[in-house]
């Protein structure tokens, strides 16, 4: 028997649709088809494209290009290696948050830590500063925002010692949040032997024990956030395979399953991709409280997690063959039915670049 929902219109922070100069990972139509085949209406644009996007001049042509292809609504995250501090005032009022990588991570985009303080102080009080931040750097990074009052969120947590730190940080009454993903939710190091190329990441995955660690203090989690980072089959198969998975469209039904499962409540879901991403990233204006933007699902619908019926270019899931239990039906944005029965309705163009409040 169909068991329907409703869902607000969920919002993912965290996401790399590679577009523009790696295309054939992904481009902005296929990232946002798949956006809305998972049930997310709002997805946010990370800026370490294979030209970072630090400077005005090429998050203007970033949001040009996006603007005649995308099916959701889309904002970006700046960039920044330390030496762009003049870019920020101009750049302030077009973007969601500025992200820090202080780890190593795709496209070896990693700030000189000599430089992380200036950025700290020139960087708006009031808005986000998003941080790869792993063992010690994450030290680091909190002990810079405690200095400067920062506004931080920590993006991909994958440890019981790295959320340890962020719940002490909380409790001392620093402006912190964080996100964890799906992978580190539902895949350990156990998965790595059986993904091979195609469960390298960064974060690595990490043991059961973190795992758990994780679900247990999912009250101290802020988002759920799908880092969703394609590369092509055949990059992940050659000799130097890229780090990142997928994720846009594999979120929602494994955080649906868990509620299946008991481990988490719909509510929590509400929480951790729609409420708090809304507050912490300031885009409250794009989803009104009379479900103009929502999601429709199958509580009671199982099947399998199969490549071939995915959205994203990549053509490829860490989770297929993952039996999960909920479903997409629907989606709407403002008003317009968007997405049904596994099909895109929406023409490119239709989506918004948002801005903060």
């Amino acid at each position: 028997m169909t068991q329907k929902l409703i869902l607000p219109g969920l919002i993912d922070p965290h996401v790399h649709l590679r577009d523009p100069g790696q295309t054939q990972k992904e481009d902005f139509y296929t990232g946002t088809c798949a956006a809305l085949a998972g049930g997310f209406t709002t997805i946010l644009d990370m800026p370490n494209n294979l030209t970072p996007i630090t400077t005005a001049e090429r998050l203007d042509e970033k949001i040009k290009i996006a603007k005649g292809k995308i099916v959701c609504d889309v904002g970006f995250h700046f960039g920044s290696m330390g030496d762009n501090v003049d870019e920020f005032k101009e750049v302030g009022q077009k973007v969601i948050g500025l992200k820090l990588y202080l780890s190593l991570t795709t496209g070896g985009f990693v700030i000189p830590k000599g430089k992380v303080e200036k950025v700290f102080r020139v960087w708006s009080k009031r808005k986000v500063i998003l941080l790869h931040a792993e063992d010690d750097t994450l030290d680091f990074a909190i002990n810079l925002a405690k200095e400067h009052r920062n506004k931080i969120h920590i993006c991909h947590i994958s440890t019981a010692s790295d959320l340890k730190q962020i719940i002490k940080a909380k409790e001392e009454g620093l402006r912190i949040t964080c996100g964890v993903t799906p992978h580190h939710l539902f895949l350990t190091d156990q998965d790595v032997k059986r993904l091979g190329p195609f469960g390298k990441m960064k974060p690595k995955l990490t043991s059961k024990k973190d795992q758990a660690f994780l679900w247990k203090n999912l009250k101290f989690i802020d988002v759920v956030e799908s880092d969703h980072a394609p590369h092509t089959k055949e990059e992940k198969e050659s000799n130097n395979p890229p780090f990142g998975v997928p994720g846009l469209e594999t979120t929602l039904p494994l955080l649906l399953t868990a509620v299946s499962e008991k481990r988490l409540t719909i509510d929590d879901i509400i929480r951790l991709c729609h409420t708090n991403p809304a507050k912490i990233f300031g885009i409250n204006r794009f989803n009104d409280l009379n479900h103009q933007s929502r999601v429709e699902v199958d509580l009671s619908q199982e099947y399998t997690i199969e490549n071939k019926n995915l959205f994203t270019k990549c053509e490829w899931s860490p989770f297929e063959g993952f039996k999960v239990k909920g479903k997409v039906l629907r989606v709407f944005i403002r008003g317009k039915k968007v997405f049904e029965n596994g099909k895109i309705l929406a023409k490119a163009g239709f989506g918004q670049i948002i801005k903060p409040d």
